[in-house]
């Protein structure tokens, strides 16, 4: 990959903190990727489930409503405190079954080793520097329980016609100024994680209104703990 200037910490949470409810906008591109991932995520047999950079909630209560199971517990972690006053709101129903927590985009996150069997991120990825989806990608599997889930989706170059187009043009404007797209670019993340680490059981580009979706599902290798 690439790796032009991505936006710092503090410019994504200044960013998103201004963009706040207007996120739900983008679904219209990303909704064809996250069915696709949710489809394969296996989350009826979910348990513990962390979404990073969960946004508005939106997501949050369509998993807690529609997809997992009613023992489910849902963890939600946000750089902007905008986005996470929002997924507190809209998560309030469900009571203790869903957690919102503020980060600051440092490691490690404040979770358990462990502690999950499902690790979501949409379309946050590709906001992050080379070292830093490296570095995400290891503490995802950290947290992950041995046989858990990484559900990833986010931007992806084209690779013919509109696609193409359309993801070399934001290339473009990335390189210009990343806030001019929110920080993100189209990357490849899946062919950066190790095959030690992970089984790539999905990697598949999703294509809706001329902008192309990688949607990723890898399950950890990380051996079981020994019975004590």
């Amino acid at each position: 990959m690439s790796d032009p200037r991505t936006l710092t910490h503090a410019e994504a949470k200044r960013f998103y903190d201004h963009l706040g409810a207007k996120q739900d906008s983008q679904s219209f591109y990303e909704k064809a990727a996250l069915e696709r991932l949710l489809g394969h995520a296996e989350l009826e047999h979910a348990t513990h489930v962390l979404e990073l950079g969960c946004g508005t909630g939106k997501l949050a209560v369509a998993l807690l409503a529609e997809r997992l199971p009613a023992s489910a517990r849902y963890l939600g972690l946000d750089l902007s405190s905008t986005m996470a006053e929002l997924a507190r709101r809209r998560t309030a129903p469900f009571g203790e079954r869903a957690k919102i927590v503020q980060v600051d985009g440092r490691l490690p996150l404040p979770v358990d080793t462990g502690s999950v069997d499902r690790f979501i991120a949409t379309y946050v990825f590709d906001l992050l520097a080379e070292d830093e989806i490296n570095a995400m990608l290891a503490e995802a599997h950290r947290v992950l329980a041995p046989g858990g889930l990484l559900c990833l989706a986010g931007l992806t170059p084209g690779e013919s016609g509109l696609g193409r187009v359309v993801s070399t043009t934001w290339t473009a404007l990335h390189r210009l100024s990343p806030m001019l797209v929110g920080g993100c670019r189209p990357l490849t993340v899946g062919s950066t994680l190790s095959a030690k680490e992970w089984a790539v059981e999905l990697r598949t580009p999703v294509r809706a209104f001329g902008i192309t979706s990688e949607v990723l599902v890898a399950r950890s290798k990380r051996a079981a703990p020994p019975p004590p």
